[in-house]
């Protein structure tokens, strides 16, 4: 079951809710553990990737518990050696802020996870956790990671060499698990969710200046409120964005996480000419905003994507290709090397994926050129190389094209969004 069969369909319309926001999921099961008494999670995204966490964690030490309205509450508990290495599936979130809670803690643990995860680069986060104190080896900077924490971790001063949320807060929970301080420099803005739910908790990360942020040492159990309540996934309703978008229907999506760091897509939308209405806008118990966000899609413009805002939409280039696909003109998007060291090679997957649809894209070290406007091919046959960020751009291209679309290893939907297939009136090969 990992051929996806999208068949051409007139405008999407519709009001659709949405998973759970990923990354604070992770972030939210991650904290739990380490609180001083339970926490509930509503809203929780249960998918693949966040699976991975909740497992990891059980096998720790940490309980998890399961309500019949779906909530997930873990229950704190000390931590121990697990019997064997802890697979992290696809997960990167799993494994690099995994990696950094167990260099506080004075036993050995191996982090391994599947083939495209141990090709991504982990040496970003196996300088600075050394750094504190922590034995990390690796394999030539890849995972497995086998951390034996330090007794005593030490505070650290850390450049990070990209902007990333991830090597960020890996190091802020190392320091905040440790109890220590840490002054880090961030090269350009990332996902702030770590730094958020700190404070919840009573640890500030206070914003210095010039990119730097200073963690001060504190308990290393942290004091959360008893309940916690994800937002709905921005990254998961920019397909849905999209897909009205290039069908030129109409998409309501309540309930969904607009922090500033998350939705870059907006802007991206809004300069290839596609309405945005954002209504009800307010900040939930996690200190997370929130909002009713209405799109409706139109006559579609080329747009340009570089720089800082990149970080910004990160996760939504693959499908914002596919918007720039159906705009007439030249779309560029460049400084996004950092696609290459995701699920798979991004841009270098996604320029074959889109070049079958017929879409004139040339592929640049660090982006690609697209001249937009023109037809997709029918009847097309693409590879998702087990990305479920590609999977659901191509996806949504065989929305707008002719015939029906073939996606080859798209099981990987499975890791963020799973009821995406069905959300699109999409099907599984039989």
């Amino acid at each position: 079951m990992s051929t996806l069969l999208v068949r051409g369909r007139g405008p999407v319309h519709g009001t659709f809710l949405l998973p759970g926001d990923k990354s604070i999921t992770h972030r939210a099961f991650l904290l739990g553990a380490m609180a001083r008494s339970r926490l509930r999670v509503r809203g929780a995204l249960e998918a693949a990737d966040t699976g991975r966490t909740l497992a990891a964690l059980e096998q720790l030490g940490t309980g998890v518990e399961r309500d019949p309205e779906g909530g997930i509450t873990l229950v704190p508990g000390a931590w121990r050696e697990p019997p064997a290495p802890l697979d992290c599936g696809n997960s990167g979130t799993t494994l690099r802020l995994l990696a950094g809670m167990l260099a506080a803690h004075r036993f050995t643990v191996t982090l391994t996870g599947d083939e495209s995860l141990l090709r991504r680069p982990m040496q970003r986060i196996v300088v600075p956790l050394t750094r504190m104190g922590a034995r990390v080896e690796s394999r030539s900077g890849c995972a497995p990671l086998r951390i034996t924490g330090g007794n005593l971790l030490c505070g650290t001063t850390h450049q990070l060499p990209v902007a990333s949320a991830q090597v960020k807060s890996a190091i802020l929970l190392a320091a905040a698990r440790a109890g220590v301080g840490v002054r880090l420099r961030e090269p350009g803005p990332s996902r702030d969710h770590t730094e958020r739910l700190l404070a919840l908790a009573g640890r500030t990360v206070k914003r210095l200046g010039g990119g730097w942020l200073e963690l001060k040492a504190g308990p290393g159990n942290l004091d959360l409120p008893a309940e916690l309540s994800v937002p709905r996934d921005p990254s998961s309703a920019a397909f849905l964005w999209a897909a009205a978008a290039v069908t030129g229907g109409r998409v309501e999506t309540p309930g969904v996480g607009i922090n500033p760091t998350r939705v870059g897509v907006f802007a991206l939308l809004r300069q290839a000419g596609v309405r945005i209405q954002i209504t009800d806008e307010r900040e939930n118990a996690m200190g997370e905003p929130v909002a009713t966000v209405v799109v409706e899609g139109g006559e579609l413009a080329p747009f340009t994507l570089a720089g800082d805002e990149v970080v910004r939409a990160i996760d939504e280039i693959p499908v914002l290709a596919v918007v720039a696909a159906r705009a007439a003109g030249r779309s560029v998007v460049r400084d996004a090397g950092e696609l290459r060291a995701k699920e798979s090679d991004r841009i270098h997957a996604l320029c074959q994926g889109l070049s079958a649809f017929g879409v004139p894209i040339k592929e640049e070290s660090d982006g690609f050129v697209i001249h937009g406007g023109g037809d997709f091919a029918a009847d097309v046959e693409v590879d998702a190389v087990g990305d479920h960020r590609l999977a659901m751009a191509f996806a949504v291209a065989g929305l707008c094209g002719r015939g029906t679309t073939r996606i080859a290893n798209a099981e990987c939907i499975d890791v963020s969004f799973p009821s995406f297939p069905e959300v699109i009136g999409a099907q599984w090969e039989t």
